[in-house]
């Protein structure tokens, strides 16, 4: 299974963790820092969710003044692991 650790850009995370199977299905997601909470619900809410899906769901969230946020960055994390495990997802 694919597997990346990304480290996130302008946010309070210091880490994102992404492993996803063959078929491009979200099969596990951490954040090292951030809002523990607000991210643990957001790990749930995408796993065993499509790549894509997610994407267009949670691509170009803000958090507050910040041009991104830690969704946001979850959604770089996974266009880097479709780059780099050529997944076609759509």
């Amino acid at each position: 299974m694919p597997h990346l650790l990304y480290k996130p850009q302008g946010t309070c995370s210091q880490l994102i963790d992404v492993t996803v199977d063959d078929d491009g299905i979200i099969r596990q997601v951490f954040f090292y820092g951030g809002c523990h909470g607000n991210l643990q619900g957001i790990c749930r809410l995408v796993t065993g969710q499509k790549i894509d899906d997610v994407i267009n769901k949670l691509d170009g969230i803000r958090c507050g003044d910040k041009p991104t946020s830690c969704p946001d960055q979850l959604c770089r994390a996974l266009e880097k692991m479709k780059q780099i495990s050529h997944i076609q997802n759509n």
